[in-house]
């Protein structure tokens, strides 16, 4: 895994796209606060610039920085929670307006993957995290169910649990709104 790291952290420094086992599906990545490489990931997707895409975090304490109102009940719903979560915000800062939806919210989840969370670390910035798969097809429940196309496209293809056969899932989705309002997207 180290060496996976390694290499991930190189072609996310250098501006690049990886493909990466996440604490849910295999996703896509790149800087979230890279422009060039963020408009390359919907390319590579063929994803509607429209659609915002979620940002992969190592820790709570971080999520402050992307949101501007963070409310209460978001700090209890990541407590709680006993599997992947993705809370939308209704109010995201410090990102570029490429990766922010047109409403002004962004999707984040804090990870516990412990590729992902290594890479965080070290790289000290939000990663983009959205399924491997071409917009509008079937998530990959596993690396072998990856389109070879999305393989081929990507600066780098993570090695470490590519030969998992469990089926994975995405992350429950929930968007929390400034008063504390919640709306269940995805269980």
């Amino acid at each position: 895994m180290q060496e996976d790291i390694k290499k991930a952290l190189d072609v996310l420094y250098s501006g690049g796209v990886i493909l990466y086992p996440t604490d849910t599906i295999w996703g896509l990545g790149c800087d979230a606060t890279n422009e060039q490489a963020i408009e390359r990931l919907y390319n590579i997707k063929e994803r509607d610039p429209g659609k915002s895409m979620l940002i992969l975090l190592d820790s709570e304490a971080r999520v402050e920085r992307y949101v501007e109102d963070m409310p209460g009940i978001a700090w209890d719903l990541m407590e709680v929670t006993d599997k992947p979560l993705t809370l939308i915000y209704h109010q995201a800062r410090n990102l570029p307006e490429k990766l922010v939806a047109s409403d002004g919210s962004i999707g984040i989840r804090v990870t516990s993957d412990p590729f992902c969370l290594e890479v965080l670390k070290r790289f000290k910035k939000p990663i983009v995290s959205t399924s491997a798969n071409l917009s509008n097809k079937p998530s990959p429940a596993n690396f072998k169910q990856i389109d070879p196309a999305i393989i081929r496209s990507v600066d780098y293809v993570v090695q470490w649990r590519q030969d998992e056969n469990k089926k994975a899932s995405p992350s429950s989705i929930i968007k929390v709104g400034p008063g504390g309002e919640v709306k269940v997207i995805r269980e």
